[in-house]
């Protein structure tokens, strides 16, 4: 299986200060660990190009796009969780950029599935802001440019720990993206009650997942099997895209759940099986996980299954 991953150094330059958790050792600890694995050789680097701005305008509002803009090279914060430094602009565009890129290598027939390994994240940001260390909507921006593409149909699994609120707002009265979360409930940023499923066309195409506080691999396998591989096989999407956030692990200080490093093994097998049969194509993009360790090593469980 061909596997593409984005990448670029300026991804490290994105400078969030000493003590934030969304730090650019995150990307250090997860290459440091690739690096050291038989098949990372074989993997496709895909060097990103930034998104034009105009795509920003795809899912965000204008009034966002020109509120990020002013950023370039500035210090500063759009809200006490989320800092920006002078090289964030950058690190931003590229980063949403990195999803668009890696579709089109699919659509070119280059790679086979891709890996967005990139910072800042994503899934955070809605429609007008920045918000949980998320400046732009990285996979939101690659849905929405796969459905202006001539694709039909999205599907968007967001498996980190806390509630993918921005993915949610942007398409939740769109029945052509089927949005899909899993994550610790109650818990930031406080959206993704089981109620909320959508509005208008978009009504039944969001699927909320909300798990008790140290819920593990039990309760998560138990949810993929029931509910969320049904609801992929059902709605025949062309393209399964994935919020792969790894604070869900028993190790990471930020959240209260109980997972293993092999569950993000088995919850990639499990969605890899169901494309197979869809002929779906796979791109996962790198949110969430804050303990090094734990993250490199889960990164590296659901790359390994990525790269057959």
């Amino acid at each position: 299986m061909k596997l593409g991953y984005a990448y670029d150094d300026t991804f490290l330059l994105h400078d969030t200060g000493t003590f934030h958790p969304e730090s650019p050792q995150r990307l250090e600890s997860i290459l440091n660990r690739l690096h050291k694995t038989s098949y990372f050789k074989d993997m496709h680097w895909i060097k990103p190009n930034k998104l034009p701005l105009e795509l920003i305008e795809s899912v965000h509002n204008h009034r966002h796009r020109e509120r990020f803009s002013v950023i370039q090279g500035k210090r500063g914060s759009f809200d006490g969780d989320t800092p920006y430094s002078e090289s964030s602009f950058d690190a931003a565009l590229l980063a949403a950029g990195s999803g668009v890129d890696l579709v089109n290598k699919i659509r070119s027939n280059e790679i086979e599935s891709g890996i967005a390994l990139v910072r800042p994240p994503g899934h955070h940001a809605e429609t007008g802001r920045s918000m949980g260390f998320c400046l732009l909507n990285n996979i939101a921006i690659t849905a929405g440019y796969l459905l202006t593409q001539g694709v039909e149909k999205v599907y968007i699994l967001d498996w980190d720990v806390h509630h993918g609120n921005g993915t949610q707002e942007i398409f939740y009265d769109s029945d052509k993206v089927f949005f899909t979360s899993l994550h610790q409930y109650p818990y930031y940023p406080g959206t993704g009650s089981v109620h909320e499923r959508g509005e208008g066309k978009g009504q039944n195409y969001t699927l909320n997942i909300p798990l008790a506080m140290g819920s593990g691999d039990k309760e998560y396998l138990h949810y993929f099997q029931e509910t969320v591989v049904p609801s992929m096989l059902e709605f025949q999407p062309e393209y399964v895209l994935i919020s792969a956030g790894f604070d869900g692990h028993k190790r990471d200080p930020l959240a209260g759940m109980n997972l293993s490093t092999n569950a993000f093994a088995e919850f990639t097998r499990l969605v890899l099986s169901a494309t197979k049969q869809i002929g779906a194509k796979t791109v996962s993009f790198l949110e969430g996980g804050y303990d090094l360790d734990a993250l490199a090593e889960s990164v590296e469980a659901h790359i390994a299954v990525l790269a057959g």
